[in-house]
């Protein structure tokens, strides 16, 4: 019985434990409840948690403010011939890895990879087993890219592969700039590069150098936003507020440049450059009628679309270097001397050397000539006859002039960065040697400026390199005018007497500048050789130590075309510096003046749609507007067109189309370097292009043989 009894009691005690316990977890859970409770009240009072508005973070989670880009505005010859335009590229990838899945278990991955294949086949240049290697690495990969030929595709062949709506294919978009002339102009056209801005975290294309970078603001546009509420697939959720402003895109610019005409004489300077190296060179053709810059370049130079050389060739010598001009600036004291009425022609000085100050200027042919006429001090480019002529005018009267012709002082060309240079006058020394181009220093466009004054009775035009400016919707903002910027010679019969001493400057017996003759044709012609300052003090020695340069106007009597070259220190001078320049001068000078007495006008066609048709309308279609069509591949379709429809382009020129397929090297053999570099875009297959010259003379793989983006295809220009 006592043994029942303490049985009981401690099942009584055990119980009240067991009592007690529940009590205390029914009093925690209550505690954590009302905690819990008290917590949800407070956020859903507050909308804060840890001091964080939750409102705001939920925007942030299913909100997408989103940049619309600007498409930046195309730069057109004067025909409307793209020289650079905007670029998206898009590169192709694939998911490999399978778990990436969408919330509801759909597949984000590669799922039929042959099937993937066999589609990516008709727009890119791979075959099918070639991308099956892709889809199929050696070692496990999340995403796997297609080598080149998956880069820098079009808007069009995305589209293409979108349409086949195949698993796993993604894309990456780049902004770029395409310069489909390559190196063209390239100093004064410039570049637009891929910039950070710190305001959108995004990448804009910004104008760098020449005319990108002076008319940045008006090429680039505006960018617009979207700003819209999104579901977990970046869906816009249906009845959510959202903000929109379409981007303003950027105005299109038209030059006053001649694509032929710039063609050519990079072509010409190209062949000089490379035979002859001169630290520099440049070339100008300037419409003097108007100021309009028909052609314009320099060497060195660089590929804008390749980048090739352009980290040692950034400056714009045109217009960011200053140099002493020598004799050509003879133009301006003989205009002066005649202007001011202090040229006698039949007065007679002694040619050879004249002191000043103590220090005696030489001419170039130190011995002289004698006794002359002052009417030979100009075509003999005689350094005493200018001397003796500023004299005659002192030193005041020559200073007025040169501040009529603007010297020292900025053209404003609208080119950045411009280098006005510097003249000094305060001795009759001083003069003197001014009066032959040295000791006052001027750029290639302020010396263009100059010879306008030539051809418009004494009046100066501004140099122009811009035609017109049109906005997006075709609407002109702003057309070329001709801007006259003084009159430095009041007379035409001032003009004409200098012209008339150009014109003498070709005469055999005592003309510096017979090596620029062109028989029967009508040209006007001044020679310089420069000497080049030394970094220790006076003038650097040595054949080749001069800058050598020649101006030419045509027709002598009323100038329509001014061509201005000049060489800077050729390292392989093996011919004289007049030959050198006569190569490119004689053959630019001699086109300028069939332009006028033919209609050689080029006829303008624009460019049609072919990508997506048949063969057979393609070939009507390109064919209608003049065009040859060049078929690239086997298939019987156009994927893809080297020349964007809606281009304006030459009739006669070839278009070139890739069909998919099998691709068999053509006959190049006369084919231009556009050409060369249309097909090689086309085909996306790399070609090495050795030489310099207008045609393709040779070529590494024969005609018919297959080719792909491993073939190592070379051609040489000639």
């Amino acid at each position: 019985m006592k043994k029942f009894n303490n049985l009981n009691r401690n099942r009584s005690k055990a119980h009240g434990y067991r009592f007690t316990v529940g009590r205390i977890l029914q009093i925690v859970l209550a505690l954590v409840f009302l905690v819990f409770i008290g917590r949800f009240l407070y956020i859903g009072i507050s909308q804060k948690v840890a001091g964080q508005d939750l409102s705001k973070r939920t925007n942030q989670l299913y909100s997408r403010n989103e940049v619309l880009k600007a498409t930046r505005g195309s730069i057109y010859d004067h025909n409307g011939l793209t020289i650079a335009e905007d670029s998206h590229t898009y590169t192709v990838y694939a998911i490999l890895d399978k778990s990436s899945v969408t919330y509801d278990n759909k597949p984000m991955y590669v799922v039929n990879k042959e099937k993937t294949a066999q589609k990516l086949a008709q727009v890119l240049p791979l075959s099918e087993s070639e991308i099956l290697k892709y889809l199929n690495p050696k070692h496990k990969a999340y995403q796997v890219q297609f080598g080149t030929a998956g880069s820098g595709l079009t808007m069009r062949q995305r589209k293409q592969i979108e349409a086949m709506k195949l698993p796993g294919i993604r894309f990456m978009e780049t902004a770029s700039r395409l310069y489909p002339n390559g190196a063209f102009a390239s100093h004064v056209v410039g570049l637009a590069q891929l910039e950070n801005n710190e305001k959108t975290h995004q990448q804009d294309l910004v104008g760098t150098m020449g005319l990108e970078q002076y008319f940045n603001k008006q090429l680039a546009g505006k960018d617009g936003y979207r700003e819209a509420f999104v579901d977990a697939e970046n869906y816009q959720m249906p009845n959510s507020s959202h903000t929109y402003k379409a981007a303003k895109n950027g105005d299109d610019i038209y030059l006053t440049l001649d694509s032929q005409l710039q063609s050519y004489l990079e072509n010409l300077m190209t062949s000089v450059q490379d035979k002859y190296k001169p630290k520099s060179l440049t070339a100008v053709v300037e419409d003097v009628k108007t100021g309009k810059i028909l052609a314009a370049s320099q060497r060195p130079t660089f590929d804008p679309q390749t980048k090739k050389n352009l980290n040692s060739n950034w400056r714009n010598i045109l217009i960011q270097d200053s140099y002493e001009a020598g004799s050509v600036f003879k133009i301006l004291s003989m205009t002066a001397a005649i202007q001011s009425g202090h040229y006698n022609p039949n007065e007679y000085y002694k040619s050879g050397s004249i002191t000043l100050n103590g220090s005696t200027i030489h001419d170039w042919n130190v011995t002289g000539w004698g006794s002359i006429p002052m009417s030979q001090a100009f075509p003999r480019s005689s350094n005493v006859g200018m001397a003796t002529l500023e004299q005659k005018m002192g030193n005041e009267t020559w200073k007025e002039y040169l501040k009529k012709f603007r010297i020292g002082q900025k053209t404003n060309v609208t080119l950045p960065g411009e280098n006005p240079g510097f003249v000094n006058i305060k001795s009759n020394l001083d003069g003197a040697v001014t009066s032959f181009g040295q000791g006052v220093t001027v750029n290639v466009m302020q010396m263009m400026q100059v010879y306008s004054a030539l051809a418009n009775d004494g009046q100066m035009l501004k140099p122009q390199l811009v035609e017109k400016i049109v906005s997006p919707s075709g609407k002109v903002i702003s057309k070329f005018h001709k801007e006259k910027v003084g009159q430095p010679v009041f007379s035409k019969q001032t003009a004409q007497t200098t012209l008339k001493l150009m014109q003498d400057v070709l005469n055999p017996k005592y003309g510096t500048g017979a090596a620029y003759n062109i028989p029967g044709k009508s040209i006007a012609v001044k020679t310089g050789t420069a000497q080049i300052a030394s970094p220790k003090g006076g003038y650097l020695s040595g054949a080749n130590n001069y800058i050598f340069s020649v101006v030419g106007l045509t027709p002598a009597n009323d100038p329509r075309y001014c061509v201005y070259l000049t060489m800077r220190q050729p390292q392989k001078m093996s011919d004289p510096a007049e030959k050198i320049l006569a190569s490119i001068f004689k053959p630019v000078m001699s086109r300028l003046i069939s332009s006028m007495s033919t209609d050689n006008a080029p006829h303008i066609v624009t460019v049609p749609q072919l990508t997506n048709k048949k063969l057979s309308v393609a070939r009507e279609s390109a064919a209608k507007e003049g065009l040859t069509l060049e078929v690239i591949g086997t298939g019987q379709s156009v994927i893809r067109q080297a020349y964007a429809a809606g281009t304006k382009t030459e009739s006669g020129n070839k278009v070139f189309v890739f069909t998919s397929g099998t691709v068999y090297c053509p006959d190049m053999r006369s084919w231009s370097k556009e050409d060369v570099t249309n097909f090689a875009s086309s085909a996306q297959i790399p070609i090495s292009i050795k030489g310099t010259g207008h045609k393709v003379v040779s070529q590494t793989i024969p005609k018919g043989q297959v080719i792909n983006k491993d073939s190592k295809l070379s051609v040489t220009l000639k």
